[in-house]
């Protein structure tokens, strides 16, 4: 079975903290009617820091949606490669073993997508296939993850780089004065991720089981309205309720593959806010402490899109991994409504070859 193998993840270098939110918001918005809701709301999403790839100063300001691009194009290119090679380290190889990239993001465009750069600046085989995904928002995390995983039970020696790109900041849109957009320029930050699906071998999470679940008629929950300013980010006000309907999808998909989703020993979410997760703890019977990862990655980054999956999995790794054998769940929110979920248990592989050294080899260096 294929193994998803420890992420590679990092942040820009720009923070920023809830206090500064905060205060951004009494001195931009002194006029709003509902400032203090607004305020009360930032308040609670639980994010302590964020990271962005510019300066506040220049976050503030809108060029327009070419400039905007430019931005999320450059840094993509400046950012990725460091997590792609520490995915592949993690993974034990190197460019040359890769068959699929996936690439995630919905903060920027790029045509030929950024897979195409990288095979061409990277080293990648000119025969790796591509797999860009851009309209799944924060769900594209889990997406990305089982679309890894088909690929490899389509072709169980195959190995799949996942790579997810996404500068929410870029989206800031300064006319946007709704409550929802207020909201959410207190909740989402700036990442970049990458990690590898192996095909045979591998430390991490053994995949097994996928599935997707679209909550129907929802579609204008969460989505973009794209305009001469680029993309202006639409949040209605039921999207904190959205558990109630996805949790029963992942306790079906749980019981087609005989498990109980209460009972499982690791759960990696998207953590959209705080009510999200906690309605999870509700709908599942899941005690809070099982959802620790995510919200540490709330806390600490903010809501980072397609990248929280990653980032969650990683502080699980950082924490030791689970037993042999532990089973668990890894699931992405986004819009649509939409569900993307993964079921895996925890496998070890040892005298796997790391990348640097495997890299070295193909480079006829070692």
């Amino acid at each position: 079975m294929a193994t998803l193998c420890r992420p590679s993840i990092a942040v820009p270098e720009h923070v920023l903290t809830v206090e500064d939110t905060l205060e951004l918001a009494r001195t931009m918005h002194a006029d709003h009617p509902q400032l203090g809701l607004a305020l009360r709301l930032i308040a609670n999403t639980g994010v302590q820091t964020r990271h962005l790839v510019q300066p506040i100063e220049e976050t503030l300001k809108h060029p327009g949606f070419e400039a905007r691009n430019k931005v999320y194009e450059a840094e993509a290119k400046r950012r990725v490669p460091q997590v792609v090679y520490g995915a592949l380290d993690h993974a034990g190889l190197g460019v040359r073993d890769i068959d699929l990239i996936v690439y995630v993001s919905c903060t920027g465009f790029m045509m030929p997508s950024m897979t195409a750069w990288l095979i061409n600046t990277l080293g990648f085989r000119p025969e790796t296939r591509q797999l860009p995904i851009a309209q799944l928002g924060c769900a594209a995390g889990g997406a990305a993850v089982n679309r890894a995983h088909d690929f490899c039970l389509a072709y169980p020696d195959a190995n799949v780089l996942i790579v997810a790109c996404e500068f929410c900041s870029l989206c800031y849109q300064p006319t946007d004065l709704g409550v929802g957009s207020l909201l959410s320029n207190g909740l989402f930050g700036d990442a970049v991720a990458a990690a590898v699906v192996r095909g045979q071998g591998g430390t991490g999470v053994r995949l097994e089981r996928n599935g997707s679940h679209l909550v129907p008629d929802t579609e204008d929950w969460i989505s973009y309205a794209v305009r001469g300013t680029g993309f202006h980010f639409l949040l209605d006000k039921r999207v904190p309720t959205t558990m109630k309907m996805l949790a029963p999808a992942l306790r079906t998909l749980a019981s087609q593959h005989d498990w109980d989703m209460a009972g499982l020993d690791f759960h990696i979410v998207h953590a959209g806010g705080p009510r999200i997760l906690d309605d999870l703890c509700h709908f599942l019977g899941v005690a809070p402490e099982m959802y620790r990862y995510s919200r540490a990655t709330l806390t600490e980054r903010g809501n980072i899109a397609s990248c929280v999956v990653f980032d969650a999995l990683e502080r699980l790794f950082a924490d030791g991994g689970a037993a042999e054998a532990a089973r668990g769940v890894i699931a992405g929110f986004g819009p649509g409504i939409t569900a993307e979920i993964s079921l895996g248990s925890w496998s070890t592989a040892r005298g796997t070859v790391g990348g640097q050294a495997r890299r070295a080899e193909q480079a006829g260096v070692a």
